[in-house]
């Protein structure tokens, strides 16, 4: 019979949301100045490859409190990619179909990605749960 996944614990759900309120300032410190130079979507592309290694580093060491490894190095750009994709659809969505304006749009799509990124970021960063393996049967001959 498979185990159900555990839910996520109250703590680690608040400080991935304040990890993900600092990337969120991080991103936008970089965004703006970007936007004034650039098209918006390489000014949010831009920002987002800049803030990926920070939350990377925030997100293991504080949200998850594991050590971060190449191997979720590696494995990091999957939750990115999941963010990006769905702050873009949103991005491009709320612009376009919503006519809000572009210097507030990546901060309401980011709130819309929340859930999938949380997601996917726990899957790959946090360790293992340990499973107790059932007892052997004894009393038999082999």
């Amino acid at each position: 019979m498979r185990a159900r996944p555990a839910l996520a614990p109250w703590g680690q759900l608040v400080r991935f949301a304040a990890v993900g309120g600092i990337n969120t300032l991080t991103f936008y410190a970089c965004y703006l100045p970007l936007r004034r130079t650039l098209p918006y979507f390489a000014a949010y592309t831009g920002a987002f490859a800049l803030s990926m290694l920070g939350s990377f580093l925030l997100n293991t060491y504080f949200t998850y409190r594991t050590r971060p490894t190449w191997k979720k190095f590696l494995l990091f750009p999957l939750t990115q990619v999941t963010n990006y994709a769905a702050q873009s659809v949103g991005l491009v969505a709320l612009v376009s179909w919503g006519g809000l304006n572009t210097a507030v749009a990546p901060l309401a799509a980011a709130l819309l990605a929340l859930p999938f990124t949380f997601l996917v970021s726990r899957r790959i960063l946090r360790p293992p749960a340990r499973t107790a393996q059932p007892p052997l049967r004894s009393g038999g001959r082999v």
